[in-house]
């Protein structure tokens, strides 16, 4: 059962609080992690108490500090098969290294997270599979303190997003509790009688960590500027706390009375400090790339450190760029984050008390805001402003509601700040603190500024960035095919992964095309890049295949001409392609390569062979022939046709990655028995699981053809000569190849389509012409004669004599068509079984 992330967080925070040294909040890290969060649970530290780090530069060793695993040891349901290493060696410019300097939990989502774990753990450490770990760095303002791994069983459900920001947050908890321990060990002596006069009111005042100002800072401002210094006495060991009777029934507000165990973040109280913060503050807001990502790293930056909760209210709908915004102004709340206290813990279900609620719930979710307003005044001063001036006084109403007196501490408590981008206001950021923390200063609202301008770049950007996304991805959509055919005799499944989530749009696709004769050809192509000229030049060559298609050319022909439009669209336009043509009646496959990877080819029972196709040259190299190979396609085998970006990576060679899809292929055919081909779907994810998360250098699209067939018993072929009497013929023996298969009900209606499409080919036709009547879950029929021009279907005036054939097979067939041959034309009709 998943636990609230709040009360989680709020038991972590308790739980880290009452710890007396490094050790010791590691401890508890692992063990709030192995209770409530994860199976497992590593950390690691650098090495001696005293020592600091300053951002960019990380400790060159870890040592693993704290471990703990579920009853049975560390072995994971066989996912940990190696000893934990209990020390790390981390290079100053490695993957270990960059990943401690950013900051950020990271899940497998992210490419970077394997090179750091090998780095960390050893290559000789198998980690459950999928997403179900975690790597978060241990860091404060001052440097990298280490770093924690989090992982879960196989069998378990994967980590979420809102797992990572959960790691994430622990992570900076335990990251504070070792920083104030490393700073000054905590002491279990007795509060001092100044400390102790009023132990109720000296309690109330604790809520939240204290932020991470070097020793150094702290002891040389004593004598100017000395911070509150409280004290972490335990609750058995003071006797005033003891006798304090409990507290009188009272409504929540939004900063309730905090744990006993908690401490007052330190003021940052030198310049340094706020240089310090503002650093790192800035460098979380600019890693994001979409809206929310920004506006979690501001969430971040601001609690606790710089205060106690936030409200970031965004215009809606967001303005993109040059785009008129849309009147009158409107603001919704976005997000809120405030510290937890000890109201959201862990509690029995049947705890009376109520549960304090939540700041959204306290103020208005949207507001508009009039053009000439308080409101509108205070975002068009851009300047961040105390919520005690007489100006926020006016505008917090409108902004807040009805909630505002409730939500807003009096006095310097609270910095409204509008958030403007490079043209307009787009929103505007609450910062809150609680009542018993100290003030904000005047110079926090240079701070808050700070905060709040390069949060407003940065959602213009992702504003941006999304609007560009939005199209990439339209762009996408319209180059690849919605779904596929369900051609007769075979089963078709794809797959499209693009290269990373920031470049949505790429040069692979692939396309399957019915054609004349119940036929199918079967691409997939891969254009030199990935990028938006890429997909525009697939999309050109995608389009003139399936023109090529429809005419029913040879595959060989078929590349010929790919490659001579590639050359019309530029001297640097390459791409890969292979083309396949299936016959479901002949049970074959012909198949023309231009450069790309072979096909794999499984059979029934998990053998799996790579086809050997002629490679032949690129398309848009010119002046190159291309050569075609027919081979068996035989009943319930699979055909995988894929591009590179599955098989080749930074890790491995294209002929190694395609022993590798050959041999995961055979593993997963074996799985259903040698008498049941394995689900084409399930394949196709099997096949993308064989991916690690740095595999993936290059898009990838994938496409699978399950053979099914037709049998010959399904099938009738008839050659007639044409003459006056054939008509005749052609409806005789349909009529006795529908007896013969038990389809005597479609007798009438398939000889009177026969005989007006057979009529007609005799007219024009100076060959033998044919006709084939294929039983599958239709019945089709199929006439092929030497004339290459196609029916028209027109509407014949009451005076005309003919005319009227094909109006007959349009009202009375299923489907019908007609196609172009090389040799001629087809004309076909399709009738529902009974």
């Amino acid at each position: 059962m998943r636990s609230d992330p709040q009360r989680l967080l709020a038991t972590a925070v308790r739980r880290i609080a009452r710890a007396e040294d490094r050790a010791e909040v590691v401890h508890e890290l692992c063990a709030v992690g192995v209770e409530h969060f994860a199976d497992a649970v590593l950390v690691y530290l650098a090495p001696g108490p005293g020592a600091s780090y300053e951002r960019e530069t990380v400790p060159g060793r870890l040592h693993l500090t704290a471990s703990r695993f579920p009853e049975g040891g560390p072995d994971l349901a066989g996912s940990t098969g190696a000893p934990v290493p209990v020390l790390a060696l981390v290079a100053r410019s490695g993957d270990l290294a960059e990943v401690l300097r950013a900051g950020e939990t990271l899940s497998r989502i992210s490419p970077a997270i394997d090179p750091a774990l090998r780095e960390l753990l050893g290559s000789a450490l198998v980690l459950p599979g999928g997403h179900r770990v975690l790597l978060a760095p241990l860091s404060d303002a001052r440097g990298v303190l280490g770093a924690a791994v989090f992982l879960r069983r196989p069998d378990r459900e994967a980590f979420d997003a809102d797992d990572v920001l959960t790691a994430d947050r622990l992570s900076a908890q335990a990251a504070l509790g070792v920083s104030e321990a490393t700073a000054s060990p905590r002491t279990t002596a007795a509060p001092s009688t100044s400390a102790t006069t009023d132990t109720a009111d000296s309690l109330s005042t604790a809520s939240a960590p204290p932020t991470a100002a070097s020793p150094s800072t702290a002891d040389s401002s004593a004598a100017a500027d000395p911070p509150p210094t409280i004290s972490a006495p335990s609750t058995t060991d003071s006797p005033s706390t003891a006798a304090s009777p409990p507290p009188a029934a009272e409504t929540h507000k939004p900063f309730p009375r905090s744990p006993a165990s908690a401490t007052i973040p330190t003021p940052m109280s030198r310049e340094g400090d706020r240089l310090r913060f503002a650093g790192a503050a800035t460098r979380r807001i600019a890693r994001g790339i979409d809206l929310d990502e920004i506006v979690i790293g501001l969430c971040r930056a601001s609690v606790p450190t710089f205060s106690d909760a936030i409200l970031v209210y965004l215009r809606e709908p967001l303005p993109v760029g040059d785009e008129r915004p849309v009147e009158p102004l409107v603001l919704r709340l976005h997000r809120t984050d405030r510290i937890p206290h000890e109201e959201d813990g862990l509690r029995p279900v049947d705890d009376p008390r109520p549960r304090p609620p939540a700041l959204d719930e306290l103020v208005a979710e949207r507001c508009t805001v009039p053009g000439g307003g308080a409101l509108a005044e205070v975002l068009r001063g851009v300047r961040p402003v105390f919520t005690n001036s007489p100006a926020a006084q006016a505008a917090l109403p409108e902004l807040l509601g009805k909630g505002s007196e409730s939500v807003t501490p009096a006095g310097q408590h609270a910095i409204l700040a509008p958030l403007r981008g490079r043209r307009r206001v787009i929103g505007a950021a609450l910062f809150l603190r609680s009542p018993e923390r100290p003030a904000f200063e005047q110079d926090d609202l240079l701070l808050a500024a700070q905060l709040a301008t390069h949060s407003a770049l940065g959602i213009d950007k992702a504003a941006l960035y999304g609007r560009e996304a939005y199209i990439a991805d339209e762009l996408q959509r319209a180059m690849l095919p919605e779904t596929l055919p369900r051609p007769t005799g075979v089963r078709l499944a794809s797959r499209y992964l693009p290269a990373a989530e920031t470049a949505r749009v790429g040069g692979d696709w692939y396309d399957a095309i019915p054609l004349p004769g119940s036929r199918v050809a079967l691409v997939v192509g891969d254009v030199m890049g990935h990028s938006m000229t890429s997909a525009a030049v697939m999309g050109q060559l995608r389009t003139t295949a399936q023109t090529l298609a429809g005419l029913d050319m040879p595959p060989q022909e078929v590349l010929h001409h790919l490659d001579e439009q590639a050359q019309r669209l530029g001297a640097d336009r390459m791409a890969t392609c292979l083309y396949a043509v299936y016959d479901p009646v002949a049970h074959r496959i012909t198949i023309a390569n231009a450069g790309h990877p072979p096909p794999i080819l499984v059979h029934l029972g998990g053998r799996t062979e790579v086809l050997r196709v002629p490679p032949g040259a690129p398309i848009g190299v010119g002046g190159v022939a291309f050569e075609a190979v027919e081979l068996d396609a035989p009943a319930d085998a699979t055909l995988l046709l894929y591009t590179d970006g599955l098989v080749e990576s930074r890790l491995r060679d294209v002929w190694t990655g395609i022993e590798q899809l050959r041999e995961k292929l055979a593993a997963t055919a074996r799985l259903t028995g040698p008498e049941r081909p394995p689900p084409l779907e399930e394949l196709c994810d099997e096949v993308l699981d064989m991916l690690g998360p740095g595999d993936r250098d290059d898009d990838i699209a994938l496409l699978a053809a399950r053979f099914e067939g037709i049998a010959p018993s399904d099938v009738a072929y008839w050659f007639l000569e044409p003459s006056e009497a054939t008509p005749g013929r052609a409806r005789r023996l349909v009529r006795r190849t529908l007896s013969r298969w038990g389809l005597e009900e479609l007798s009438d209606s398939a000889e009177l389509l026969v005989s007006e499409i057979v009529t007609n080919a005799v007219r024009y036709a100076s060959r033998p012409i044919t006709v084939r009547l294929l039983r599958t879950h239709v019945l089709r029929c199929e006439v092929t004669d030497d004339e290459p021009r196609l029916p028209v279907l027109g509407q014949a005036r009451a005076t005309d004599e003919g005319g009227r054939g094909l109006y007959l097979v349009n009202r009375v067939a299923r489907h019908w068509g007609a196609s172009r041959l090389s040799t001629g034309k087809i004309v076909w009709f399709e009738l529902d079984r009974p």
